[in-house]
């Protein structure tokens, strides 16, 4: 006999709910023992390995998701029989516009469908989607998708297929039906964790982020750190803006930044943030070659540039220019802001130095000029022009400045 406490409705069976259909073991992992498996991609794994061990012959799965990421629209998880990690694919924007994507069964489950069921055993050249015939010749009896519904409507879809003939049971579809609240709680935890480290990985930065994610968000909390510290700028940007046509200048300023930032990122340096038509970097000198990274970094950004500058001159377009300033020095990295909105970012005597640098390329003709104090510690003394001392606007001494050896009309036309 039930107590009396768990039944609040006796004249009602739904009163004490209709999920699970079971108990299962499966059920209690779900939920409480992947707490600590951050990725979602290695639970979907266990997830049917622990199938198979039940019985229930999920022989291919997979796991699709819409994402907000800068490049990536969504991704799909797959796993097959005998795989010991799941399979990750990435998919661009406009890959919803594909014939592939339209004619499939997955975009039936964002059109609303609430699932989609089919018996690969009995299909005909021709019948529905031509995935289902690719799932047939590798030997899927069976083929079910379902919508795992997130907050605010965010629809994400999960699959199985079988290659039991027959197709799955009724009792086989129960139990993966039973599933489908668990796994869309356990997904959805994952997939928002996923979304905070890429949001603030686009926004501030992977080393930054990990100091976010980390727990450094109070205002003033941070480290000093040494570090090779680049500036760069975009020459004649307002001018540009005021000129040419808004979309136009977004397209440019995106290809810029690609050409300066690719490279910079590529050799492992950190762009802390974009200023408008600028950016600012740091190499940390925690790494040995910071300083010969940030030089690799400089040199092909410069490539990349060139090669813009052609497709610019094509279009009968004035070739870009820009200033480049390099200094190393200890800075100060962490939060600075109001109580409320904070910048990650860097400051320090260092960082005022590879501004004004940045700002002195106007004056000497040159697209790149470094410090002594970051040439020394690069020791690529022989590789530069020396140009001589400068005083750099508000800083006590002056600073011997030193450019990349190159021929006069060339750096005249990138300066």
């Amino acid at each position: 006999m039930r107590p009396s406490f768990e039944a609040t409705d006796p004249a009602s069976e739904a009163a004490e709910g209709v999920w699970p259909i079971r108990r299962r073991r499966i059920l209690d992992w779900l939920i409480n023992e992947t707490r600590n498996e951050r990725f979602i991609d290695n639970i979907l794994v266990e997830m049917c390995k622990r199938l198979l061990a039940a019985g229930v012959p999920v022989n291919r799965s997979s796991l699709h998701f819409r994402t907000n990421h800068p490049q990536w629209i969504g991704a799909r998880i797959l796993w097959v029989e005998g795989m010991e990690e799941a399979k990750i694919d990435t998919f661009a924007y406009g890959v919803e516009t594909t014939p592939q994507f339209l004619n499939s069964p997955v975009n039936e489950i964002h059109k609303g469908a609430n699932e989609v069921r089919k018996n690969l055993e009995d299909l005909w050249e021709g019948d529905d989607y031509p995935f289902y015939q690719e799932l047939r010749d590798d030997g899927y009896s069976e083929y079910i998708a379902w919508p795992i519904d997130h907050t605010f409507d965010k629809r994400h879809v999960v699959t199985f297929s079988t290659n039991r003939p027959g197709g799955f049971t009724g009792e086989h579809v129960d139990f993966l039906r039973d599933l489908l609240p668990a796994l869309t709680l356990v997904s959805e935890i994952r997939l928002k964790n996923i979304m905070a480290r890429t949001l603030l990985q686009t926004y501030v930065g992977p080393h930054a982020s990990e100091q976010i994610l980390s727990g450094v968000i109070t205002r003033g909390s941070g480290t000093t750190v040494g570090a090779a510290i680049m500036i760069c700028d975009l020459r004649d940007f307002t001018a540009i803006s005021d000129l040419w046509p808004r979309d136009d200048v977004i397209h440019l300023l995106n290809d810029y930044f690609d050409a300066m930032s690719d490279p910079i990122e590529r050799h492992g340096g950190e762009i802390l943030k974009f200023m408008g038509d600028g950016l600012l970097a740091i190499f940390p000198l925690s790494k040995p070659s910071a300083c010969e990274d940030l030089l690799t970094a400089i040199r092909e950004g410069q490539e990349a540039m060139a090669k813009l500058n052609e497709q610019h001159q094509r279009l009968g377009r004035n070739p870009l220019r820009y200033g480049v300033g390099v200094h190393v020095g200890d800075v100060m990295y962490g939060n600075i802001g109001s109580r409320r909105r904070l910048d990650f970012t860097v400051i320090g005597p260092a960082v005022n130095v590879a501004s004004r640098l940045e700002t002195l390329t106007k004056e000497v003709r040159r697209p790149v000029l470094l410090s002594r104090a970051f040439v020394e510690m690069a020791t690529c003394t022989e590789e530069m022009d020396n140009l001589g001392t400068f005083p750099l606007r508000g800083l006590g001494e002056p600073v011997e400045v030193f450019a990349f050896r190159e021929k006069p009309t060339a750096g005249r036309d990138a300066a």
